[in-house]
């Protein structure tokens, strides 16, 4: 799924929300900074807004345009994400240092990218791509039905060198494939796909091998991520039912999703029995573990009446206690924490030079 159209369409509809990979029209008022807040001078420093605790030294990476989804590596030193931008109409792969130099991109600038991710020990990187569906940028969905994501169906997961040569195919099943992480062990690769009928998530071996179907469930599953130690995963899933569901599958058969509501899950995958650990009818997405394990870090809109600002969570898994971690009145998504819990990643509104404007953020993270 392209969390880029989904901010996109956030930033210009009515309705928000979630690739690792949607979201919602906002009007221009809600992108204006908290007039008790005053913006940094600095053009690197980012705001940190009333109530933000855990956060301090914000730092703004990326300055112009759509750009999201942005994932460290496994020292933390460098970042991959997705942008649209040089000119390109649809999201490409970039990569940089962590600090915002050394901007570069790996993917080949065909068709829509979305979903990138670098290997553990730095050897390849992965991305979703349709570019052997053509070199332009598939059509955007057509809204006549409301707020719906397009699952291109020649979307497909990529492994390649780290500078960006030497592309392989991993996924070659018909239809979408994509929202592809590693374990951070580096023997396992979640996704998910439509493979089955339905969209569920699988693993695979890095090398597109091994495929096994992990969940099974009627109704959207994806964005997961494993946990630090590879025994459990965390992901964002819809369970429809009754009309819902009707209206989830009709969808579903023209390569469309409507991911207005999502709630957050965990699993171990010795069991595999799902904890939900949200249960709120909002759009909630990008979960992602804390490092000690025991908390998962994920975007919401639900304490928007409108559905339209979206802020970081943190879920407890035990007690599922939830503590609002941003309260920006715009857009914040896709946290990543380094390994040692000392850096926080994620991509907002903030600070932008224009409304609408999504750009890459890195904070120091203090619990």
């Amino acid at each position: 799924m392209n969390l880029q159209q989904m901010i996109r369409v956030i930033n210009k509809c009515s309705m928000p929300l979630m690739c690792t990979c949607i979201i919602l029209a906002v009007p221009p008022s809600i992108f204006a900074f908290d007039t008790k807040t005053i913006p940094p001078t600095d053009s690197t420093a980012g705001t940190v807004f009333p109530g933000e605790k855990h956060l301090t030294n914000i730092r703004k990476l990326t300055f112009g345009g759509q750009n999201a989804e942005a994932y460290f590596n496994a020292d933390a030193s460098q970042i991959i994400f997705q942008s649209a931008r040089d000119g390109h109409d649809c999201d490409a792969i970039y990569r940089m240092n962590a600090d915002g130099s050394s901007v570069r991109m790996v993917s080949n600038g065909k068709g829509a990218t979305t979903c990138p991710f670098i290997q553990p020990d730095g050897k390849a990187i992965t991305y979703a791509s349709t570019h052997l569906g053509g070199d332009s940028c598939p059509p955007k969905p057509d809204m006549s039905r409301g707020y719906v994501w397009a699952l291109y169906p020649t979307y497909d997961i990529f492994k390649a060198d780290p500078d960006g040569s030497n592309i392989v195919r991993l996924t070659s099943t018909d239809g979408y494939d994509a929202e592809a992480v590693y374990s951070f062990d580096g023997k396992k690769i979640i996704f998910t796909s439509v493979r089955t009928g339905d969209l569920e998530l699988f693993t695979m071996d890095p090398d597109g091998k091994n495929v096994e179907q992990i969940t099974n469930m009627p109704g959207y599953d994806g964005g997961a991520w494993f946990s630090w130690d590879g025994k459990w995963i965390c992901w964002r899933a819809s369970r429809p039912e009754g009309d819902a569901l009707k209206e989830y599958q009709d969808l579903l058969k023209q390569g469309l999703i409507r991911p207005s509501k999502l709630e957050i899950y965990v699993m171990n995958l010795a069991d595999r029995k799902p904890i939900r650990l949200t249960d709120n009818g909002a759009a909630n997405f990008a979960p992602f573990f804390h490092p000690d394990g025991k908390r998962v870090i994920y975007s919401s809109n639900m304490n928007d009446p409108q559905k339209r600002n979206f802020d970081l969570y943190m879920v407890d898994i035990a007690t599922k206690k939830i503590e609002q971690i941003t309260f920006n009145a715009t857009f914040d998504g896709f946290p990543m924490f380094s390994p040692d819990g000392t850096k926080l990643v994620f991509g907002s509104n903030r600070n932008g030079s224009v409304p609408h404007e999504t750009n890459i953020f890195i904070a120091d993270w203090h619990d």
